[in-house]
């Protein structure tokens, strides 16, 4: 038969990225290794996986692994494994496509770091395969896969195009051939020394649980017919030796373990460079054994609110088999940053995504693991503050999810949460806040906005600092969602500065604030007669100290940052009206009153209640209706003002 040979170009992006990964991240290039052995890897977990339903695709008895061949003649090597294999059209779509979601943003970010130090790039957006091409001209992958006949070759030199060949006789399982660049410099030949290649499986590689095996050569002394050495005497010896330990970490006594071991594992284990802020190692005995390492991340992965990754990514393996790269089922959305694995002896190795979601051990499991996660990041905030501030500016956003959620069991959650607030430099503690309440306050004050600029500067908070109140600022966007759900903390309610009426006066202030809205009743009635389809009510304020107006929704209403915010997303809000509450202390409330009593009919009033309503508008951040309006009735005033 004619081999007929396909000839193709990649697509723009993996084009793309073949140039940034080869450019941009030479510096780092030794990781192209540690790359392709974790594919390799990969691929003979999923044959196992998938021998569990069709046996006939693994033969009884017979070794998983992989191999590395070097040969400095002709400058290449080979890391061959017995693994799942690709078909044609795996080939096309796993080497000359980037389906991830996530390829435009790690272009993106690759561009924006230029970063000699941003290897971590390449594993998280699936595109490790193309580090070969930081050391090799050229690439050729050979594979059959299992249960197939046919096998395949794939070739390129990453100048643009590649092109696949059908192959016979080919093993089941994939050899990646790499024709190494001819480098000046040693640091590229060191590539494909032993020395080197054994260093950087210990590095990178040693808790992959399949044996990475390479042939050394050895002068061993020439032994007589006793077995003793002839003095002088040597001969050449080729072994094959195993170059990992073999055996997975988390399956090792703690005491065993030594933090850089911990910190290898995570970078092997989830490609990021970074190292964790804490690791996580524990295993259950009793009723229900299992072994548990999970790590908490110390940056915030490129896809982290990509919807499609919005769930646990916890592997889970038993009895050493991996039966799911990210079992949603270990851990709750809302800790889908907490990256590592569980092995279990006690669930069937034939166990299936429908039996995972129902199987009472499983939701045993999970429980026990948020625990364990919640009391290390206790431990980290009582003992390690800067640290834990750095890990909660990365997944605080994603921590207030679970209480969205309901599951602030026993404010398990809402202890660790860290704001903004009015009075305290730094972040703060809802136990922290209460804990400088003075003894009169009764709520925890909260206001929401975008940003800090805007909540500081709001009016809302006149009343409040003046009495010596604390109020948190809830800027992010979640906050709104969260406090649904957060309603006390300690027996304290979290009220909105924003909703219903405070009440920070004394029996007399108020009731001198009640007097004098009876004597303004007619003005603010005319007030609220122009404002009619903007506002439901305009009536004297207890918030205000120095500022004319403020906007005030009503208890259970839509806050306008989250007004805003919906708006933003596209999402139709009906129109709410709020209510305008006034300062009756301001002079402008005297002088309107002044002239009201002239002319109560003079459009002037009306005027000015727009203009009221403007300025409460922009102090809270929201937009106005007509600006040109807004405008022409400011420079109205200011003329009136200089010709007086």
């Amino acid at each position: 038969m004619t081999s007929q040979i396909e000839k193709h170009k990649f697509e723009a992006e993996v084009q793309e990225v073949l140039s940034l990964v080869v450019h941009s991240l030479y510096a780092n290039r030794e990781i192209f290794l540690r790359e392709l052995i974790s594919n390799a890897s990969d691929a003979l977990d999923r044959l196992r996986f998938e021998a569990l339903t069709n046996p006939e695709l693994l033969e009884e008895g017979e070794t998983l692994g992989i191999a590395i061949e070097l040969d400095a003649e002709e400058r290449t090597m080979k890391i061959a494994d017995n693994g799942i294999g690709m078909s044609r059209d795996e080939l096309v779509e796993n080497l000359g496509t980037i389906a991830s979601s996530g390829t435009r943003k790690f272009l993106d970010a690759l561009k924006e770091q230029k970063a000699e130090g941003s290897p971590d790039l390449i594993g998280q957006f699936g595109v490790g395969f193309y580090s070969s091409f930081m050391v090799a001209d050229a690439v050729s992958v050979e594979t059959r896969r299992a249960g197939e006949e046919q096998g395949w070759c794939w070739r390129s030199k990453g100048d643009g195009e590649y092109e696949i060949e059908p192959m016979s006789d080919l093993p089941r399982g994939t050899v990646v051939r790499l024709h190494m660049k001819d480098d000046e410099g040693a640091e590229a030949k060191d590539l494909l020394s032993e020395y080197a290649v054994r260093e950087l499986v210990k590095r990178y590689s040693d808790f992959v649980e399949y044996p990475i095996q390479m042939e050394v050569e050895r002068d061993e002394p020439v032994l007589d017919s006793e077995g003793k050495p002839f003095e002088g005497k040597t001969e050449t010896v080729t072994r094959t030796e195993t170059l990992n330990s073999m055996k997975p970490l988390w399956a090792r006594s703690k005491d065993e373990i030594t933090s850089e071991e911990y910190t290898e594992f995570y970078h092997h284990l989830t490609h990021d460079w970074n190292d964790p802020a804490e690791s996580i190692h524990f295993k259950a005995e009793g009723t229900l054994e299992y072994t548990a390492l999970l790590y908490l991340p110390s940056k915030r992965p490129m896809d982290l609110f990509d919807p499609s990754h919005a769930k646990s990514r916890v592997s889970l393996y038993v009895r050493r088999i991996l039966i799911m790269r990210e079992c949603e089922d270990l851990l709750p959305a809302w800790m889908r940053f907490v990256r590592g694995v569980v092995e279990s002896s006690d669930l069937p190795l034939n166990v299936a995504r429908e039996s995972l979601q129902d199987n009472p051990r499983v939701r045993q499991i999970k429980k026990r693991l948020v625990k364990k996660v919640l009391e290390t990041l206790r431990e980290l905030l009582s003992n390690e503050r800067e640290k834990y501030e750095s890990f909660w500016g990365a997944f605080g956003q994603i921590l207030k999810e679970g209480i969205y959620y309901g599951e602030d069991d026993d404010q398990r959650i809402s202890g660790l949460c860290l704001f903004e607030s009015s009075t305290h430099d730094g972040l703060s503690t809802l136990a922290e806040y209460v804990g400088r309440m003075p003894e009169e306050q009764e709520a925890i004050y909260t206001i929401h906005g975008s940003d800090r600029k805007t909540v500081e500067s709001s009016p809302h908070l006149e009343a409040l600092t003046a009495r010596g109140f604390e109020v948190l600022f809830l800027i992010d966007p979640v906050d709104e969602w969260m406090l649904q759900r957060l309603q006390e903390f300690d027996g304290k309610p979290l009220k909105s500065v924003e909703r219903g009426e405070i009440d920070l006066e004394g029996d007399e202030a108020e009731s001198e604030r009640k007097k004098k809205q009876e004597e303004y009743k007619d003005l603010l009635e005319a007030m609220q007669a122009t404002l009619e389809q903007d506002v439901k009510e305009v009536r004297f304020s207890s918030r205000l100290k120095s500022s004319a107006a403020v906007l005030v929704t009503d208890e259970g209403g839509l806050s306008p940052n989250l007004e805003r915010m919906l708006k933003g997303s596209g999402q139709d809000v009906p129109k709410q009206k709020r209510i305008l509450e006034l300062n009756p202390d301001h002079a402008l409330l005297g002088g309107l009153k002044r002239l009201f009593d002239v002319d109560a009919k003079s459009p002037r009033i009306g005027e000015y209640a727009e203009m009221l309503l403007g300025q409460a508008l922009l102090a809270e951040g929201s937009a106005l209706e007509d600006p040109a309006r807004f405008t022409r009735l400011v420079t109205d005033l200011m003329v009136d003002s200089v010709q007086s």
